[in-house]
């Protein structure tokens, strides 16, 4: 489980990058946290009959649908939110039991920033409002 390939979208062009590490409509499904107009780049990079799912809002710009290219590669693009997970009890259980054996196993391994005693709940709040952190922010309850 995890990411092959991850491209600082302001450090490379990202569909140049795409392009470069997948070749020429290799890209069946794509991930998309931010949203945003790059999701028209995504949407190029899409094999035909590819599926774009959008499971976050972090763009603060506005995320134009890229219908023409929709269209002419017959891609599918899905809203998904974890609710779909935990609001089924079956399906929520087998995405419990994935995850405490990814860990049990080594398999996932989470990046931690930084861990936090419970009474420094403020400071630890300030530290995630900053977006500084490259990682989970951890807090310990004694």
């Amino acid at each position: 489980a995890g990411a092959a390939h991850v491209i600082a979208t302001q450090e490379e062009p990202l569909l140049d990058s795409l392009r470069s590490i997948l070749g020429e409509n290799n890209l069946k499904i794509a991930f998309d946290a931010v949203g945003g107009p790059q999701i028209a780049e995504i949407a190029e990079a899409m094999s035909p009959e590819g599926t774009i799912i959008v499971h976050g809002a972090l763009s603060p710009e506005v995320t134009p649908f890229p219908l023409k290219i929709a269209l002419r590669k017959s891609l599918t693009v899905r809203g998904y939110v974890f609710t779909e997970v935990i609001k089924d009890i079956e399906r929520f259980r087998r995405a419990k039991q994935f995850i405490l054996s990814g860990l049990s196993e080594g398999t996932l391994k989470p990046v931690i920033d930084r861990s936090f005693k419970f009474e420094e709940i403020v400071a630890a709040h300030h530290y995630l409002e900053s977006n500084q952190q490259i990682g989970k922010i951890v807090v310990e309850l004694d």
